[in-house]
Order: C-alpha cells, then sequence, then structure tokens
C-alpha cells in the first residue's frame, strides 16, 4: 500500500517535470555565432542538417560542415554582391551577383556555378542579364520514353531596380534560355515555381522605385506566357521574398518605401496564386519588410528592419519574434528536402 500511495503522490510531479523539460525544448530562434557584418546579408542555404552556405554584399562565400557550429571563409570576390544562392548537392551549386552599377558592385556577371562545393566559381553561360536577385530550384519527376527520372528546374531572376529578366534551365543549369519580361515588369525580386509548368515572379511595375506598384506574374506554360494576378494600389511600393506553405497557400512581403507608410501589409493566396488579398502585418513606419517564411499554412515570420513578427493563425495577427532584424531570406527546408526553418539578414539564426 505505501508503494502505491508514494506512486500516485508522485504522479503530479513527474508530469510537472515533463511540462518542464517540454517548455525546456520549445522552439525558439538561435543566432549561429557568424564573421560580423555591418549590413544585411542576403541569402542563406542549408544543403542538408549539416552543410550550409551563406554570401555577403562584399564578396565573401562561407561554409560551415557542423550544422552551423563554425564557418570558413572559402571563395572571396571584392566587387561582386551575392545575393542569391541555390545548391542541389553538396558540391553542385549557383550563386546570383546582383550585378554592376547598384551597391558599388563592380562584376557584371551575373550568374555563378560551383562544382566543387564553393571553393570555385565559373561564370555560367548564359543569356545576358544585368544581375540576379533571386535563385528557384525546384526537383521534378519526369517521364521520357517510359523511363522515369528526377531533373532540376532552376529559374534566376533579377533584378532590383531594372531590367526584369528570368533565365530558366530545364537540365540543372547544363542549358538556359532567357525569358524576358521588361514589358511586363519592371524589375523583378523573388521567383518560386511550384512546378515545372506553374510559377511565379515577385516584381514590381517599374524600374523607378517612385513609380513603381508591387505586381505579381503568373505563368502555367513554363514561362511562356503570363498574366498579372496582382498589382497593389500603392506607389512606392514593390514585392520583396515571397513563401509558399503548399501549392494553395502562399504569401508574400510588400516593400513600401513611402516615408510617410505606416501600415504595413503582406499579400496571401490561398487558391494556389489566382487571386491575393493583402494582410495588415503592422502599424510602424520603421517596419520595413525583407523576408518572409511559412513553415504551415498558419504559421510563419515576417522579417523588418525593426524586428521579426511571428504568426500562428495565417496571418490575422501577428506578435514580434526572436527573429533578428533585417531577416532577408526565410527558408523552410534543406536543399536535400530535410524540414528545417532557418533565416539570414543581421544575424545569420536557425530556428530549433
Amino acid at each position: 500500500m505505501r508503494v502505491v500511495m508514494m506512486l500516485v503522490t508522485m504522479l503530479p510531479v513527474i508530469g510537472m517535470g515533463q511540462s518542464l523539460r517540454s517548455a525546456a525544448v520549445a522552439p525558439s530562434w538561435q543566432t549561429l555565432a557568424t564573421e560580423s557584418y555591418p549590413k544585411k546579408r542576403d541569402d542563406l542555404v542549408f544543403v542538408d542538417v549539416h552543410t550550409a552556405f551563406y554570401g555577403t554584399g562584399k564578396g565573401n562565400l562561407y561554409r560551415t560542415t557542423d550544422g552551423g557550429h563554425s564557418w570558413q571563409l572559402i571563395w572571396s570576390h571584392p566587387g561582386t554582391f551575392i545575393r542569391s544562392l541555390a545548391f542541389l548537392n553538396a558540391k553542385h551549386g549557383f550563386l546570383g551577383n546582383l550585378g554592376a552599377g547598384l551597391a558599388s558592385v563592380t562584376d557584371s556577371t551575373p550568374l555563378y556555378e560551383t562544382k566543387d562545393g564553393g571553393l570555385s566559381w565559373a561564370a555560367v553561360a548564359a543569356p545576358a542579364i544585368p544581375g540576379v536577385c533571386a535563385i528557384d530550384a525546384l526537383k521534378s519527376r519526369s517521364i521520357h520514353e517510359g523511363e522515369v527520372t528526377e531533373r532540376w528546374y532552376l529559374h534566376a531572376a533579377g533584378r532590383a531596380n531594372g531590367p526584369a529578366k528570368l533565365l530558366r534551365s530545364e537540365n540543372g543549369g547544363a542549358t538556359w534560355s532567357l525569358i524576358d519580361l521588361s514589358e511586363r515588369a519592371g524589375m523583378i525580386l523573388d521567383v518560386k515555381f511550384l512546378d515545372p509548368n506553374v510559377g511565379f515572379v515577385f516584381a514590381a511595375t517599374s524600374g523607378d522605385v517612385a513609380q513603381a506598384h508591387a505586381l505579381i506574374l503568373k505563368t502555367h506554360d513554363g514561362g511562356r506566357t503570363w498574366r498579372e494576378v496582382y498589382r497593389s494600389g500603392r506607389l512606392n511600393e514593390i514585392t520583396w521574398k515571397a513563401s509558399f506553405a503548399n501549392n494553395q497557400i502562399g504569401y508574400v512581403t510588400l516593400q513600401n518605401n513611402d516615408e510617410a507608410n505606416v501600415q504595413q501589409r503582406i499579400a496571401k493566396t490561398v487558391d494556389g496564386g489566382e487571386h491575393w488579398t493583402e494582410v495588415p502585418l503592422v502599424s510602424d513606419a520603421g517596419a520595413q519588410e525583407f523576408g518572409i517564411g511559412f513553415v504551415s499554412p498558419a504559421k510563419g515570420w515576417v522579417g523588418t528592419a525593426a524586428g521579426g513578427f511571428e504568426t500562428t493563425d495565417g496571418g490575422n495577427h501577428w506578435l514580434p519574434s526572436t527573429l533578428a532584424a533585417r531577416a532577408n531570406r526565410i527558408r523552410t527546408r534543406a536543399a536535400d528536402g530535410t524540414p528545417m526553418v532557418y533565416a539570414i539578414g543581421s544575424e545569420v539564426q536557425v530556428y530549433r
């Protein structure tokens, strides 16, 4: 009887211990130790849980092979602005350069390729575009002559301040074609394909920010034709980064550059990008928007100059987050498909 009574007495204590342990391991944004950088950094890609790469506007590329515990400078190319990155595996990757004429950039090569894990890079043989702001890498299964194989579809888009150009590869970067959208948009800030045919460019109507409205174009045929699915009603506004929780629900940040603007907004679709509605984020003139990432239709984050914000109900309500300021890119998977959430901006962070 004493043993039974002791066990019954201990149950609340055991339950409390389990609750404390659950609270202790609640996920949060953890900042990784990296070399200090005075401005925001633009892109970070984990190839798997161990290997990752990030770059800076000074042309420095860093790599970790231990999950972010330590980083090594593996490539330095002054005059290059590392704006975007994509890796197909730990050896094979692509690097987008903002391009000459912007932000003191002198390097006119828009797109680089590595086949040795970032130690060396060569200019991609592709039609000429001024610069690359975003690279989308999509692995898809295709059938040819009865044989099913995996294929990488790549899209490199740019650039900020224009013109609006898009490079497309259907064979993992072996060859590229040019999609010129300069008659439909003034600049492209991000690109996302849901499958080899259905994709979006997140753009602006003009290369002059003061004259621009935020703009989204959609294609159903792999980029041969495009149509407008969203345009904001305010001047001085562009899209910035997008995130799809699944093939139906997606979000994009709207970066408003009007000094008198107080209300910040994002745009949301629930029907695969056919229609977009504006969702209030925060009333703060200093909260210029950058990256966005949704790990599920309900839970996601937005990075702003004033810090990060988090929602757990699809954007209906937002709370301040420990996501660091100026988070420019928020990703929710590693390149190998492993679910993991990480971000780069003023800091390099992992949500775990």
